[in-house]
């Protein structure tokens, strides 16, 4: 161990004070300090299993990743059309080669006691018929956000959730996270005086016209499905309450070959119960953005970026005084997966079941229809 003349490690401060170098006063303060800072982590304790049901990118990159910082959950089982694919992430996760399934074989995953919980990270328009039958073999379900293509969808699956009687619960991680906790905290709490204005606004620029996100049919809509959701889903938070009205607008640049079937860009304005205003946007046409500006009559709650997997930023500005907000960060995913293992454990309802995703795609319903009208839509 290499150490800067200023640095005194446990054990050379030992050697210097038997040599008399250090009062005894001092090796106790040192020592005590030392043990402080230093964190053992508890052994772990029961893991549930999950099966992860699509093997893409965010599979890949993040929920497979996610599982080593996991307390409650690992990883099991795949399902995946790629053979090849599930292998090789079978032998770097531990999986089992028993243990690998297909879209064929999907359902025989109620024979395996291994498997608590599946997570589908299939496109939109799949999330309903993988997880009905999910709750058909007998497992508890979390679905990747959107819930699905429509609230009909919606519906079929909390109601194979009740008759299975087996938990559902819709991946909106950033309920997971310090972060949005705490801002969640502030504007319901009056730190900033009572909310008038939510400003929400979310996009990233679409590049590759052939991708799954562009196909109406597994995507369900464009940009407010995809990316939108987060600024619907961000004002419902933030405010607590149910929006009673919508107005919106829908451009697509024309002619342009990633948005034949769904739709570029959405702007659209809630109202509240209690007359609070939302401004939102999505888009896939513009740089990634990712911010909330929740506006209240002593103080403006700012998160800029506000949803990425890390790097979150959030401040207050009140008066001519900025003050900034440092939370430690959490892997949003193994934090969402371990509450779900939690809920199941414990015999609870989960933060965001079915009902959350449901109230989404109805109002996306709203949303859409206001654009197509150009009228106000009650919800």
């Amino acid at each position: 161990m290499t150490n800067s003349p200023n640095d005194i490690t446990r054990r050379s401060f030992i050697n210097k004070a038997s040599r008399g170098l250090l009062a005894t006063t001092a090796a106790e303060a040192l020592l005590k300090t030392a043990s402080a800072q230093l964190r053992v982590p508890d052994p772990p304790g029961k893991k549930l299993g999950w099966a992860i049901v699509g093997l893409g990118s965010l599979s890949i990159n993040q929920i497979l990743p996610a599982f080593a910082k996991c307390e409650k959950s690992k990883v099991v089982a795949l399902v995946s059309g790629h053979p090849d694919k599930a292998s090789k992430l079978a032998l770097r996760y531990g999986v089992s080669p028993k243990n690998i399934y297909n879209y064929q074989n999907y359902d025989s995953i109620k024979d395996n006691p291994d498997v608590d919980i599946i997570y589908i990270v299939l496109p939109n328009g799949m999330h309903a018929e993988y997880t009905v039958r999910g709750h058909q073999a007998g497992k508890h379900v979390l679905s990747e956000k959107p819930m699905a293509n429509t609230p009909a969808e919606c519906q079929q699956m909390i109601d194979a959730a009740r008759k299975a009687n087996r938990k559902l619960m819709i991946a909106y991680r950033c309920r997971y996270e310090p972060y949005n906790r705490e801002a969640i905290r502030i504007a319901q709490s009056g730190e900033i005086g009572p909310t008038q204005m939510i400003l929400a606004d979310a996009g990233f620029k679409m590049g590759d016209p052939t991708v799954w996100r562009l196909n109406r049919q597994l995507a369900g809509g464009g940009s407010l499905m995809d990316i939108g959701i987060y600024a619907l889903n961000a004002t419902r938070y933030l405010t607590g309450e149910e929006p009673t009205e919508v107005n919106a607008m829908i451009y697509s640049t024309p002619d342009d070959p990633r948005f034949k079937e769904v739709e570029e860009h959405v702007n659209f304005q809630l109202r509240f119960p209690s007359g609070i205003l939302a401004n939102c946007s999505s888009s896939y046409g513009y740089f990634h953005q990712s911010h909330f500006r929740v506006m209240g009559t002593e103080a403006r709650l700012c998160m800029d970026p506000a949803t990425w997997y890390s790097g979150l930023r959030m401040w207050i500005e009140r008066g001519n005084t900025i003050e900034q907000k440092d939370l430690p960060e959490v892997d949003h995913f193994a934090a969402e997966m371990d509450h779900m293992s939690d809920c199941v454990m414990q015999n609870k309802q989960p933060l965001t079941p079915g009902e959350e995703g449901l109230r989404d795609l109805t109002l996306m319903a709203g949303i859409y229809e206001a654009a197509r009208s150009g009228k106000t839509v009650k919800l």
